[in-house]
Formats: structure tokens, C-alpha cells, sequence
């Protein structure tokens, strides 16, 4: 198959877990891919898991001039794009007792900030018609506590989904966001949860999934290709919900 041949594609934090995993599915769908992440050595081992087939840039999603520099860098790749995959991002967890400024501003740094410049600064890159995804979560739907900065900041997320939509009618770019449910990346060791009490949460969370188990990066990967794909020009300024069955059975 070959849904995205001769498309060029973008991926933010694409050197693991649900970047890494588009970025493979969108190389074996025909496109030419860019991965950033803030990582060197992340990057190099992403490049070789790869086969050497994506080009990496070093930037820092939490780092407005690293966002500033980024575009002069893709033009170093590509004079254009037809995909931006917006997926950098973090979540971390606690109590609102315990939330910090510092834990605060870090989150909408990041998956906020970060995401909105991202695309700013993009936007001269990318062709008329084509596609921006946002990697949002469930957590914008459900009452999870210790979660309420990052679910604010999944929140935010569908909100530019549909106002960028509308902003950027003219040039026919539709703006959409994935909402993941639970899946397997690294981003659970990342989350400030002690580790003795991970495996007690991953078994709650599970255990609150109809389809009975995690999702796979991969699965995520197929959405993200359909949204980049001409399959979605129909589609604009809006989620879709790939989560086992999660948020309509809550």
C-alpha cells in the first residue's frame, strides 16, 4: 500500500513510542519523513531502527527558539510539507495539593505552548490541502484523578483542532486531533509515579478497558495515516477516539 507516496511528513518527538510507531507506518505508506526529539542519541537509535530512511532534527518541543530554528532546518530537507504530525509531548500526574508551578508549566509548555508554535511556525511549509494531527488523550474526556493539568493540556489540544480548522479554511489545511487511550510507550516511566505503584495503575487502567488490554503504538500509527492521508479531505477540525472502548463506556 502506498496511501502516502509522495508525501512529505513532519513528526514531533518521533524517535519512540507513538511517533516512532507513525513514522514507520507513514515510511511503509510511501512518504518521506522528518522525526525530531529532543534527544541526540534517541535520535541516532530511531534513525537505525529504521534503516537510516528518516531525516532527524534536534529540537526541543519546550524550547521556542529550538521551535523558531526548526523550520529554517526542514527547508535544509524540504522546501515542503504536506503532513505535521504534532505528537512531542509529556504527562506527569499529582494530587492538586502537591501540583507545582513548576510541574504545571512544564506540561503546558510543552503539550500547549509548544504545539501552538510548532504549528506557527510550520504553517509557511505546508501546502495548501494539507494535513495537521494533534496526539491529544482521553484524559481531555474523563475525570481521572491527579490528572487535571495534563488532561487541561489534551483539552487545549482539540480546541486548536477546531479553531485552526476554521482559521485555515482557505487554504484548505484540515486540522485534526487522535485521542489515544492507554497504550505502550515509554511514556509510562515518565509520569512521576513511584515505580512500585505503576503495576498496581496499569492493572486498574486495564481492567477499565472493554477491549480488555492496551493499545499497540501501531494502532495509533493507522489513524495518524489516515488523517494524513487523502482518505481524510472530508475530514476536518475534528477527534478521533482510538481507546478499547474506554470513554463511551465510562
Amino acid at each position: 500500500m502506498s496511501r502516502l507516496q509522495n508525501k512529505v511528513a513532519l513528526i514531533t518527538g518521533g524517535n519512540s513510542g507513538i511517533g516512532f510507531a507513525t513514522a514507520k507506518e507513514f515510511l511503509e505508506q510511501g512518504a518521506k519523513v522528518i522525526i525530531t526529539g529532543r534527544s541526540e542519541a534517541g535520535l541516532a537509535q530511531a534513525k537505525k531502527e529504521l534503516n537510516g530512511q528518516v531525516h532527524t532534527i534536534l529540537s526541543n518541543t519546550s524550547s521556542l527558539s529550538d521551535i523558531r530554528n526548526l523550520a529554517k532546518e526542514v527547508q535544509q530537507i524540504t522546501p515542503h510539507l504536506d503532513v505535521v504530525f504534532v505528537n512531542a509531548g509529556i504527562g506527569k500526574f499529582a494530587p492538586i495539593e502537591a501540583v507545582t508551578e513548576e510541574h504545571f508549566d512544564e506540561q503546558f509548555n510543552i503539550n500547549v505552548k509548544g504545539a501552538f508554535f510548532t504549528i506557527q511556525e510550520l504553517l509557511p511549509l505546508v501546502k495548501d490541502g494539507g494535513s495537521i494531527i494533534l496526539n491529544s488523550s482521553i484524559n481531555a474526556h474523563l475525570g481521572m484523578a491527579n490528572s487535571s493539568v495534563y488532561s487541561a493540556t489534551k483539552a487545549a489540544l482539540l480546541t486548536f483542532a477546531r479553531s485552526l480548522s476554521a482559521e485555515l479554511l482557505p487554504r484548505r489545511i484540515r486540522v485534526n486531533a487522535i485521542s489515544p487511550g492507554p497504550v505502550v510507550t515509554p511514556i509510562f516511566g515518565k509520569t512521576g509515579i513511584p515505580a512500585d505503584q505503576m503495576d498496581g495503575l496499569k492493572s486498574a487502567i486495564q481492567s477499565k478497558v472493554p477491549i480488555g488490554r492496551f493499545g499497540d503504538a501501531s494502532e495509533i500509527a493507522r489513524v495518524a495515516t489516515f488523517f494524513a492521508s487523502d482518505d481524510s479531505t472530508f475530514v476536518l477540525g475534528t477527534e478521533l477516539i482510538a481507546d478499547g472502548g474506554i470513554v463511551s463506556a465510562f
